[in-house]
Parts: structure tokens; C-alpha cells; sequence
């Protein structure tokens, strides 16, 4: 009598823990969901407040999309129940913006030599009257960067493995770097071939646009992994093999987010 009511209890606790594992698990989901769309929301409206400044080519910076690969490898996840892969990664970009008699700088980026907390996303604010040059702000928030004063700016959300912005002409046209043998968009300078390879983004477009020239569009994706997968990972030595290898099982863990954000700024002259 004595073991069957062992047995008994023991699987109640088993499923009570069973119960509260779930439980634990849907909150923390619904916690990274949160999170997650409160930072896409705000991405998203920085974004649709995207202004061209108007003056000379290669002046004051209006929209600059670069590769955040300084402390980050690309990371390729397999895809469950696929044999297919998905590569994350991230970008870092800066915005400009106009608000009455106020230019706007708004960047975001990940730190992605962060060991812990693992790939903090960071919002990059600040603002200059209009009489003076809105150069300064591009430049502060580079500066920012190039010294590591994430402290500097403000902590969004964690685990943010994958970030990716993506301009589009009036047409619908992706703005790549093969962009302008078929179109025309005036002030825009890229960096890299789209090809793959760290050095050149993976195939992702970067880029600065200047003067009178915006995108009709920005295509924003957004990856963030769960809260318990991010503090395994974080548990292991940063950079390491055993890190990446963990990390690349985790596809499942990975909530992605993307967003098509109209530009209502654009100017179709700088589209010939």
C-alpha cells in the first residue's frame, strides 16, 4: 500500500513539474514576444521618420546600413525538420530624422562583443537644431561606436542574433549594389559587392544615402532568441566553438519579426 502511494506521488510531482516547466516556459516566451514587438514598434516608427536633409551629395548622412561582423560570425542555424539553413545577421544603421525646427539622429546596433548579456540591441538618440549642419549626429553616433560607448545609448532587449534592414526604390526594386545597371537612385554610395563573405555582407546591401535621396521603403527583420536558450548560451566561454555550435541548434528558439515600413519622405526626383 505503502509503494503504491510512492508511485502515486511521485508521478503527481512529476507532472506538477512537468506543469510548471510549461508554465515557466509560455511566460518567458510571452515575455521575449514583448519585448520583441515593443522594439520592432519602435524601430519601425524611427524608421517611417526617415528625412532627407537636402544638401550636397556625400554631406550629412540621411540613411547609412552597414555590416556589424567586427566581433560576429555570421550564424547559420538549421532549420527543424528541414535539411535547409537559415544565416542570421546583423546589421547596424542610422536614421535621420526631422521634427519641427529639429534634426533627428536616431542608430541602432547590436553589441555583439557583449558576452553577457549575449547580443544587447542598442538605440542611438540625439538632435541638433536645424541651423546647424545634422552631419554631427551620424558622426556621434559612429564615434559611439568605434569607442564602445554602448552606455552611452539605450538598452533595448537581449539576444538579438539576427537584425537586417533592406531598402526599396519606388518601384519595389530592392537597392543593392547591382542596383543602378538597370535604375538610377542619385546620392547613394555602397561598399560592398552583393556576394557572400564577411567582408562583403553576406550579400546584404550596404550603404549611405545623401541630399535629396530616401528610400520609398525599408524592409526591417528582426531575430531574437528565447530567454533560457540565451542563458545557456551565455553560460558557455564567448566566441567559442561550443557557444556556436549551440547557438546554430537553437533555429527553433529564434522568433523572427519582419516588417514592411513606407517612407512618406521620399522625393521620386532623386529617381530618375
Amino acid at each position: 500500500m505503502v509503494s503504491l502511494l510512492s508511485l502515486i506521488v511521485l508521478a503527481l510531482m512529476a507532472v506538477f513539474s512537468s506543469t510548471q516547466r510549461a508554465f515557466r516556459s509560455a511566460v518567458t516566451q510571452t515575455d521575449v514576444l514583448e519585448s520583441s514587438r515593443a522594439a520592432m514598434d519602435l524601430i519601425s516608427s524611427d524608421l517611417r521618420g526617415l528625412t532627407p536633409c537636402g544638401g550636397v551629395s556625400n554631406g550629412p548622412v540621411n540613411l547609412a546600413v552597414l555590416a556589424n561582423y567586427t566581433y560576429y560570425s555570421p550564424l547559420i542555424q538549421a532549420l527543424p525538420g528541414s535539411s535547409s539553413q537559415r544565416t542570421n545577421l546583423l546589421n547596424y544603421f542610422f536614421v535621420l530624422g526631422r521634427r519641427n525646427t529639429t534634426w533627428t539622429g536616431t542608430g541602432y546596433i547590436v553589441n555583439s562583443a557583449s558576452a553577457s548579456p549575449l547580443y544587447p540591441l542598442y538605440r542611438f538618440y540625439a538632435e541638433t537644431n536645424v541651423a546647424n549642419s545634422p552631419a554631427v549626429l551620424s558622426s556621434l553616433f559612429f564615434n559611439m561606436i568605434n569607442n564602445a560607448q554602448f552606455t552611452n545609448m539605450s538598452h533595448l532587449v537581449d539576444g538579438v542574433v539576427n537584425l537586417t534592414v533592406r531598402a526599396y526604390d519606388p518601384n519595389g526594386v530592392w537597392i543593392n549594389n547591382y542596383y543602378q545597371s538597370y535604375t538610377n537612385a542619385l546620392n547613394t554610395t555602397f561598399l560592398y559587392p552583393p556576394a557572400t563573405g564577411i567582408g562583403n555582407g553576406y550579400g546584404e546591401a550596404q550603404l549611405y544615402m545623401f541630399s535629396n535621396t530616401v528610400p520609398a521603403s525599408l524592409e526591417l527583420e528582426l531575430g531574437v532568441l528565447e530567454d533560457r536558450p540565451l542563458a545557456h548560451a551565455e553560460s558557455l566561454p564567448q566566441n567559442s566553438t561550443a557557444q556556436f555550435n549551440y547557438l546554430a541548434q537553437q533555429a527553433g528558439a529564434v522568433h523572427l519579426f519582419r516588417q514592411r515600413v513606407t517612407i512618406p519622405n521620399v522625393d521620386p526626383t532623386a529617381y530618375p
